[in-house]
């Protein structure tokens, strides 16, 4: 069968598509007129196997209660088992309306009021707020950034965790924003901690699926036995596929003494209810969408590739993180020698660039901003001159 090639250079039109990225502009960055490069989704035609799947269904007449087929769980269970080694059984899986839903499941069913729960910032805002917002308190555990690089700060979650005696801890794997796929050694001493402190830990890992250069994406329910005795693991086809309009997200528990309980919690209160449209969605992704995936990677890494080049050539002083997984980028732009408010005011008022501000992900964040890269080359090559413009403007002017 010849090999079907997918166009990642089409410029969509997204307006009047209820797209958060447009329409939230006014709200979020005080214009509209800017190129929106920051929410996490993708600017791709979703794979036209999953549309289909989608319009084939739609075209009957009738859309009644829909009953979850067992092909659905199978299609995640083929794909963890294909894709990342990852061996799941059926009933280690619920369906979740959102990760960031899930998070907030878990964090009411396992955690009370007051209770400590750990993060380690730079990272995803969402967690920060749904801690806080549960009235459960923050505890961080801050990466080390070293010559460019970050990691663990190993000595400082185990120190966190015996001064704090945190319930959980909210594990981002692969991180977002910096993209980083975490090894093996580092989740085991996590899970290792974890378990000797009574911790939960409910990993992210919608970004999973996003490694980059043929990198392996490790499971941090994998890698131990410690690891899948605490692990709530948290996945979606949503940013794979660009999906994230389905609400097609799932849960892994292995622990049966984490698992049964929470489970028929969810079950009663119709949280682990999928809709029709995401099962149908989800599954066709899974068993259909691979060779999509894998040329959007590639576009991805080339626009990486880009973006580095562009930024070293044309812009001295701002680089990139090099992200090992997801189409985000963790950009640095300290070296302008701006402050916050000022690098934010260059890129939208200036460049008419919207990207997310870096302290958005923690105060760690100082000098950064998020660039979301998945959009088609002339978008992202028009975005990078008008940032190239701008700084070259305010060097004038100084």
């Amino acid at each position: 069968m010849e090999k079907r090639i997918y166009d990642f250079d089409c410029v969509i039109d997204r307006q009047g598509t209820g797209a958060t990225k447009l329409e939230q502009l006014d709200i979020i960055f005080g214009r509209h007129d800017v190129t929106p490069l920051w929410i996490a989704d993708l600017d791709f035609a979703v794979c036209p196997e999953i549309t289909n799947a989608l319009i084939q269904r739609l075209q009957h007449p009738v859309l009644g209660y829909s009953f979850c087929p067992e092909s659905y769980w199978n299609s995640i269970i083929d794909w963890q088992r294909h894709r990342h080694h990852f061996q799941v059984k059926r009933e280690e899986l619920a369906f979740v309306p959102g990760v960031v839903k899930g998070i907030g499941l878990a964090v009411n069913y396992f955690t009370r009021e007051g209770d400590g729960i750990l993060i380690q910032p730079p990272v995803y805002h969402p967690f920060r707020i749904v801690i806080e917002g549960n009235r459960r308190n923050v505890i961080e555990n801050p990466l080390i950034a070293e010559n460019g690089e970050y990691r663990m700060d190993l000595e400082g979650l185990e120190e966190q965790v015996r001064l704090h005696k945190p319930k959980m801890m909210i594990l981002c794997n692969p991180h977002n924003p910096i993209g980083i796929q975490w090894d093996t050694h580092t989740l085991q001493t996590v899970a290792r901690i974890a378990r000797e402190n009574g911790m939960v830990v409910v990993s992210d890992e919608i970004h999973g699926d996003l490694m980059l250069g043929n990198r392996p994406h490790i499971p941090f329910a994998s890698v131990s036995e410690a690891a899948a005795a605490v692990s709530v693991t948290l996945g979606a086809p949503s940013k794979t596929f660009n999906i994230p309009g389905l609400v097609s997200s799932w849960m892994i528990v292995k622990n049966p003494e984490l698992r049964q309980g929470f489970y028929h919690w969810l079950e009663v209160n119709e949280f682990s209810a999928p809709p029709m449209i995401s099962t149908i969605g989800a599954e066709a992704a899974y068993r259909n969408g691979e060779e999509w995936l894998d040329q959007m990677l590639e576009y991805v890494q080339a626009n990486i590739d880009f973006t580095r080049d562009f930024l070293a050539r044309e812009v001295p002083g701002v680089t990139i993180v090099e992200p090992q997984a997801s189409f985000l980028l963790w950009v640095d732009f300290r070296g302008l020698g701006l402050s916050q408010e000022q690098l934010m005011s260059l890129l939208l008022d200036h460049a008419h660039i919207a990207l997310n501000d870096g302290t958005m992900f923690g105060r760690q964040g100082e000098g950064f901003a998020r660039l979301n890269i998945g959009t088609p080359r002339c978008v992202l090559a028009d975005a990078l001159a008008k940032i190239r413009d701008a700084v070259a403007k305010i060097g004038v002017e100084a």
